[in-house]
């Protein structure tokens, strides 16, 4: 499933790198996009917790979690 989640916090190319790679380590998370200027994350989600476990890692990279 396709999951997308709205960030608050990245200002450059670095960050984009730093929560791409956050989503990336997750089990199951396939497909990371991160995009800077829409400040959104889009990514596939096999696991029925992809989406809680992607906004935990979103938060403990340092970024915000926009609800």
């Amino acid at each position: 499933m396709e999951h997308r989640i709205r960030i608050k916090g990245m200002t450059c190319q670095h960050c984009v790198s730093t929560v791409k790679r956050a989503l990336e380590a997750i089990d199951g998370v396939s497909e990371v996009k991160v995009d800077l200027e829409k400040g959104v994350a889009t990514f596939i989600g096999t696991a029925a917790d992809s989406l809680e476990r992607a906004k935990r890692a979103v938060r403990e990279a340092g970024y915000e979690v926009d609800q």
